[in-house]
């Protein structure tokens, strides 16, 4: 990552005057008008971006999320649908701790880009603060919020346990949680519930949609006996993907939130002039992925890290295995790749995501996957 954040990619600048001529997102649409998303240019389905605000070694964290604002533009002119960002907690590479507060940001410096957490994890926190949280980042950036949850830790159990000091039983707790938290963002507790008294302020006309996250089939299950919107982890957990998307779609009941099953898929993505450097770059992430199981979570290592850094065979391995669920080439490769996968999977909405040491490197990744599925003709 550079030093300072990369001028936009070509287009990316003339992002506000775009945004102005769409006009504001409204917050009177439909909540089914605000989780489907539309595709654009050649895109068979809408594409959007999961960004971890990635810390490259060498780079601070204020560097990463100065970047992280930059791309935002730069996705909202080339025309993505939504940008999401992870709650993740103790890893040097990640800097987006409180999805919140970067959203209140990232906000400010977008117009019409859909923003959401992909996800908060929920059993970290109080239903009511959440519900507080998002009723003000609904209230300042109406009809653009998505709510993404997640049971998981973000984290080792050793700093779970410092996040939740005080909280009920964390993931097993979930299901309990999440009505709870919806109940706060509705005001709708029955009476004689000791909750019904309370409010979550601000609260507006509307609220953000409710996504849930998975990695398995919990989530999928849960999500679709609440018939709300669906989106799971393939960038990690890849042989779970068409199995919890079944169980999401055999399971789904009707709500007035959905009158059928949405679902979206998240995927590691790298695009560059060749299929080489491409890989190159990937590396990069692998040897990060590979540091983070091993215990030893750090900034992104540079390309030229990976390239010299002595595998063993086990390493090599878990490298290999991780980069198989990786799409990765030229532009072009990339599109048919994604577009391969939605097919398998059935995955009415595709996030990428490039967790790549380098902005200029990310930027200029998903600019060349916008430009291959002309997302950016479409936007100008």
């Amino acid at each position: 990552m550079s030093t300072a954040p990369e001028p936009a990619a070509p287009g990316a600048a003339t992002a506000p005057d775009r945004a102005a001529a769409a006009g504001p997102a409204t917050a009177t649409a439909t909540a089914a008008d605000r989780i489907r998303g539309r595709a654009a240019g050649r895109a068979p389905a809408p594409l959007s971006i999961l960004d971890l605000a990635t810390v490259g070694s060498g780079h601070t964290a204020g560097e990463a999320l100065a970047a992280t604002t930059e791309l935002a533009r730069a996705a909202e002119g080339w025309g993505y649908h939504r940008f999401w960002v992870a709650e993740h907690h103790g890893m040097p590479g990640v800097a987006s701790s409180v999805p919140a507060v970067l959203l209140a940001h990232l906000g400010a410096h977008t117009r019409t880009l859909r923003l959401g957490s992909g996800g908060v994890m929920l059993p970290n926190h109080a239903p009511l603060a959440i519900a507080e949280q998002f009723g003000l980042l609904e209230a300042l950036h109406p009809g653009r919020i998505d709510l993404g949850l997640g049971r998981a830790p973000g984290t080792d159990q050793g700093t779970a346990r410092a996040l939740r000091r005080g909280l009920a039983d964390g993931a097993e707790d979930f299901p309990r949680q999440l009505a709870e938290l919806t109940h706060f963002l509705d005001g709708d507790f029955p009476a004689g519930h000791p909750y019904a008294r309370l409010e979550a302020v601000p609260r507006s006309t509307s609220r953000p949609p409710v996504w849930l996250l998975g990695s398995s089939g919990f989530s999928a299950q849960l999500s679709a006996r609440l018939g709300y919107p669906f989106a799971f982890a393939h960038h990690f957990s890849a042989a779970n993907t068409v199995p919890a998307l079944d169980l999401y779609r055999e399971g789904f009941t009707p709500s007035e939130v959905l009158e059928e099953p949405y679902a979206l898929i998240g995927v590691s993505a790298v695009a560059a002039e060749s299929r080489e450097r491409a890989l190159w770059l990937a590396r990069s992430a692998g040897l990060g992925m590979l540091r983070l199981r091993q215990g030893r979570p750090g900034p992104i290592p540079t390309p030229e890290e990976a390239a010299a850094h002595p595998y063993t065979a086990a390493e090599e391995d878990f490298l290999e295995s991780w980069l198989a669920n990786v799409v990765l080439g030229t532009p072009a490769e990339v599109a048919e790749g994604l577009e391969a996968l939605r097919r398998r999977t059935g995955a009415d909405e595709l996030m990428v995501t490039s967790h790549i040491h380098g902005h200029e490197n990310r930027l200029a990744s998903y600019g060349l996957i916008a430009e291959a599925y002309g997302l950016t003709a479409a936007a100008g």
